[in-house]
């Protein structure tokens, strides 16, 4: 048997300034105070509910294979799985059901991947009932660049939502890990929640209450695709909330907030009480800011084919 020689870790730079404000402070009695997802090594902000026996109270560094999220605080053991993990099959796990670009969504559940999001979640403390809830992890695949072969797939992100949400949540937890945070990727996961809520023909939105990092993420995906929905109406001038929300899937409170933040909600109302949307004002917004409006989601993504229920009035 061939021996198993001792990897190189990447560690993670520190953030500048600005970033860092928007950056959680680890709390002090984190039981997990470093990982090493695959062979990336970042810092935990939160403890999460690992097993005391298999990780202790206090451990510096855990071990995390980055194909099944299984975990060990010893190296060794850790290089043998992943050795065995990523050597018997190439594939990630799950069903894959979106690949567009050099990203890629599959689903699956995982209590695994849940103990794992704990520690960068201070709001979440259902980890243990998986069964009731299906996960979408964003897969990224870098592109070529200056002729060097393609870097391995590497999981960035996930999200989480009930198989059964009496609330028409379409979204239950988002997490991207924080080597990967503010590049894009959030917005995707975002896109997925909304295009498989319209497959199910259920207008819908994100758990809350939000964090305050989720809010602030929600609000810029809600600003550019509630902008998009208006400035693509071409035959009209103004619209109310109700006809966007529509458009866009987006339940009607959360496009008010939207359109308050782009300031595009007028003072004045319909004669039946309906808000007024100004499309000058949208695209003064958009252009002032150079808002980019492409959909961070693609419907020809997915994989399985899928049309729109033709839905008729039956008079009942």
């Amino acid at each position: 048997m061939g021996s198993i020689s001792s990897p190189s870790f990447v560690s993670i730079a520190p953030p500048s300034p600005s970033v860092r404000q928007a950056i959680p402070k680890p709390i002090a009695d984190r039981n997990v105070h470093n990982v090493v997802l695959g062979d990336v090594l970042f810092k935990t902000w939160y403890p999460s509910f690992y097993p005391e026996e298999l990780v202790g109270r206090d451990l510096e560094r855990l071990y995390i294979c980055q194909r099944c999220f299984k975990y060990s605080k010893e190296l060794m053991p850790f290089l043998a799985h992943v050795k065995s993990c990523t050597s018997q099959d190439l594939s990630l796990p799950g069903n894959l059901i979106y690949a567009k670009a050099s990203h890629t969504i599959y689903e699956l559940f995982t209590q695994n991947l849940s103990l794992f999001a704990k520690l960068f979640l201070d709001n979440k403390s259902v980890f243990f009932d998986v069964a009731s809830f299906n996960y979408y992890l964003l897969v990224h695949t870098p592109s070529i660049t200056n002729g060097h072969p393609p870097m391995r797939q590497q999981i960035v992100g996930f999200f989480s939502k009930e198989k059964m949400s009496w609330d028409n949540n379409n979204l239950a937890c988002i997490l991207i890990f924080p080597p990967w945070q503010r590049k894009g990727f959030g917005k995707i996961l975002m896109g997925i929640s909304y295009e498989l809520s319209k497959r199910e023909g259920r207008i819908g939105g994100p758990e809350k209450p939000l964090s305050e990092l989720g809010r602030r993420g929600y609000v810029r995906f809600w600003e550019a695709r509630v902008a998009k929905a208006v400035l693509g109406m071409k035959a009209k001038t103004t619209m109310t909330v109700g006809e966007i929300a529509d458009v866009c899937w987006i339940l009607p409170e959360d496009v008010i907030l939207a359109l308050k933040e782009t300031g595009a909600l007028l003072t004045k109302k319909k004669a039946d009480g309906s808000a007024v949307v100004s499309k000058a004002k949208i695209r003064e917004w958009v252009n002032e800011r150079r808002i980019d409006l492409t959909p961070p989601v693609s419907g020809d993504g997915f994989l399985d084919p899928w049309e729109p229920e033709d839905v008729q009035d039956d008079g009942s």
